[in-house]
């Protein structure tokens, strides 16, 4: 079922607002702020004053850490340097694994229990990249202002990688989550969300709609490429951290609902400012470099894709009501999550980052 039955409402008079209403997409360390829909609750307006940026930033270090100890070099240590160059190598976001902290924390469980699912989702999500950026998908040369995976390591030993990390990360889940935090049958659903993700029916589905052209099919197709391609990581890290945490069936439903919105909302403001940037979008990649066809602003135009923009934003947040209640502010984190996906107030890079984008 194509994204906008799932998700979008029939098409509604909303308040439109050009790109130039869109922040930059590189913007300086700015003093934190967003602006939260007039419909929102009270949590979602108490977001507005939560710092996001300190949350997000006081995590990494933390999250690099986990990823340092998960991918040690070995034998063949060419192998391995290829992997940590794709994992390790400086400039991401982290938000996937960010994410999955914040849902799981969102339950009351300590953050302890989702680390090292959120180094294998960056460990999945980086493998992702690493065959995005091959010859006979994007062909990009550079991934974050560096030398992408196959440019440095040659196209087999960036295959090999890929290949290793997804493994890599669900090994790391087994050996690594404390047994005394997470039940194994929690930790098993998550390994399943995990495999679901990346699999045929999720990021892999995405990339070949994405390569054959589908996205030319209409809005639904448009929407069904973006869900795959990018709905699927962030309702993964979404889902996952809430099963960490212990969420029910019915919370762990919101949480997977609220995060393919989320993931979905950020690449559609990502399509509006490579249109107002001139071709540059928050990743700092050029779309004349990527063989993209799933821009929503080029398939639907801008007036639509600003629509829809404000009908995900408004679905995410709908979707955290459940919890303003019973979480308190353990709920902030997700509402604020929202926000920056369309307004970008701040900066966020990795360890050792340098000049380049960063993609979620």
């Amino acid at each position: 079922m194509a994204f906008s039955a799932l998700f979008l409402s029939p098409r509604v008079s909303v308040p439109k607002f050009s790109p130039s209403h869109l922040p930059n997409p590189k913007p300086h360390h700015l003093a934190f702020s967003i602006r939260c829909s007039s419909s929102s609750s009270s949590s979602s307006a108490a977001a507005a004053s939560f710092d996001l940026r300190s949350y997000w930033t006081g995590l990494i270090s933390e999250i690099e850490a986990e990823l340092e100890a998960a991918i040690p070099v070995r034998y063949p240590e060419w192998i391995y340097e290829a992997m940590r160059h794709a994992v390790l190598s400086g400039g991401a976001k982290r938000a996937s694994p960010v994410m999955c902290v914040a849902a799981c924390e969102l339950l009351g469980a300590p953050r302890a229990a989702a680390f090292p699912t959120a180094a294998a989702l960056e460990m999945a999500h980086a493998a992702s990249l690493v065959h995005d950026d091959l010859p006979c998908m994007d062909a990009a040369p550079l991934r974050r202002g560096r030398p992408s995976t196959p440019a440095l390591f040659g196209v087999s030993t960036a295959v090999l990688a890929g290949d290793a990390l997804f493994p890599l990360g669900f090994a790391h889940v087994i050996a690594r989550t404390p047994p005394a935090l997470v039940p194994r049958p929690a930790l098993l659903r998550v390994l399943a969300e995990i495999a679901r993700a990346v699999g045929s029916t999720g990021m892999a589905a995405g990339q070949f709609l994405d390569l054959s052209g589908a996205a030319a099919g209409g809005e639904a197709e448009v929407l069904l490429v973006l869900e795959k391609k990018f709905g699927e990581m962030a309702e993964c890290s979404a889902v996952c951290g809430g099963l960490l945490g212990g969420a029910d069936e019915d919370d762990a439903a919101a949480l997977r609902r609220y995060g393919r919105a989320v993931g979905v909302l950020y690449q559609l403001v990502d399509d509006v400012l490579m249109e107002d940037e001139e071709g540059v979008g928050s990743n700092g990649r050029s779309p004349g470099k990527m063989r993209s066809n799933a821009s929503a602003v080029r398939a639907l135009g801008i007036d639509r894709a600003l629509e829809i923009v404000e009908e995900l934003k408004d679905k995410a947040k709908s979707e955290l009501r459940r919890f303003d209640d019973k979480c308190g502010e353990r709920v902030l984190p997700l509402y604020s999550f929202v926000d920056y996906a369309v307004h970008r107030g701040f900066l966020v890079a990795g360890a050792g980052a340098g000049a380049g984008g960063n993609e979620v």
